[in-house]
């Protein structure tokens, strides 16, 4: 069966990012600092799982927002569109006016990562305004996050806005211990690394079997739990089973093993049993 083509949409509000400097914070991420996202936009969004699209240019094309991608298809066919990518905000100095956003990165798999890898000082990129929804209730008894990779810089985030005296439980698959890093977080909120080898990414599902063998805590708990699509239906399932509020549960797939994200937000959109 032929896979269709999502249909490009006219541009919302977008913004002209310029890279400032990158940092490699372990083997597989690179932080990469940005100017010229405006502080009423990125700096005032309350929640702590800020997303964006970010427009990578193809054949060496240059972007200027707003990009529009109807008209761009209209104008030069659907190889001038460029490449999307939904990432995480991972901070936004009020100071400075700089944002910062993590890239996973393998080599010279995918898009993001490779551009991010090479990126240099005075690089653009065109990003979206940020949308988002789940922030870290300081009325909550306890608080579980849980997600690989991707899900790092909302987790960090999070953990970064909790009150001092915040409890719970951090659960992070990453690849190996070389690619911990040292989050800020409070005392009572324990951090789980959970490597998982040599094993690539979405072939094994470490989070959801320690989930499974988690001492739940008691009370009211707030879960927010992102990753790999296979390994979040596991993470729903136990959930479920401990009988969370639906109000209290922020969960879904970022990716999905074997999907590029265009297959993966495509396939989102169709019909339940089509996939």
């Amino acid at each position: 069966m032929t896979t269709p083509s999502p249909s490009p949409r006219r541009p919302g509000s977008q913004h002209l990012l310029t890279v400032t400097r990158t940092e490699r914070l372990s083997p597989h991420l690179v932080r990469v600092h940005f100017s010229g996202g405006p502080a009423e936009v990125y700096g005032s969004l309350a929640a702590s799982d800020a997303y964006m699209k970010l427009h990578f240019a193809v054949d060496g094309r240059t972007l200027t927002p707003p990009v529009d991608l109807v008209a761009l298809r209209e104008a030069e066919g659907p190889e001038a569109l460029p490449v999307r990518r939904t990432y995480t905000l991972r901070s936004h100095s009020a100071e400075t006016g700089e944002l910062a956003i993590d890239f996973v990165v393998h080599g010279d798999e995918g898009v993001a990562g490779p551009w991010a890898a090479s990126a240099r000082p005075g690089d653009t990129l065109v990003a979206s305004s940020p949308g988002g929804a789940y922030s870290p209730d300081p009325a909550a008894d306890a608080h579980l996050l849980a997600g690989d990779e991707s899900a790092l810089p909302a987790i960090a985030a999070a953990l970064e806005r909790m009150d001092a005296d915040a409890t719970g439980v951090a659960l992070i698959e990453v690849g190996g211990p070389d690619d911990r890093l040292p989050l800020r977080h409070p005392d009572g909120v324990e951090l789980r690394w959970l490597f998982r080898g040599d094993a690539p990414a979405g072939t094994v599902h470490p989070v959801a079997e320690a989930l499974a063998e988690l001492d739940w805590p008691t009370g009211d708990v707030q879960v927010f739990a992102h990753g790999e699509r296979e390994q979040m239906k596991a993470v729903r399932a136990i959930v479920a089973s401990r009988g969370v509020d639906r109000a209290r549960l922020s969960l879904s797939g970022y990716w999905a093993y074997g999907r590029s994200e265009d297959r993966f937000q495509a396939e989102k959109r169709e019909p339940i049993g089509a996939v």
